[in-house]
């Protein structure tokens, strides 16, 4: 007897979608959004990395992930890029 999937099945797992937002100072130009992207993507969990660049300011930085990422992890990350997290978010 073959069975019909009922509406309430689905063939693949639905994951949820993280984002994560972090201020980074420093960053004045689109290398600078290269750099921190490209350390940003290589840590374990990051999808995509979106930045908001402010050269007179910190620049907003958005991990997109699966899960939540480790926050020392992003901190490393940026710090190899030659970067520093913002320490005041005001």
């Amino acid at each position: 007897m073959l069975r019909c999937p009922s509406s309430t099945e689905t063939s693949a797992p639905v994951t949820s979608a993280v984002t994560q937002d972090v201020l980074v100072e420093g960053m004045t130009c689109s290398h600078c959004v290269s750099s921190v992207s490209e350390e940003l993507s290589g840590v374990d969990g990051v999808e995509s990395v979106t930045v908001n660049l402010n050269a007179g300011g910190p620049s907003r930085v958005t991990i997109h992930s699966t899960s939540p990422v480790d926050p020392a992890a992003v901190q490393a990350a940026v710090e190899e890029a030659g970067y520093a997290l913002a320490t005041n978010h005001a």
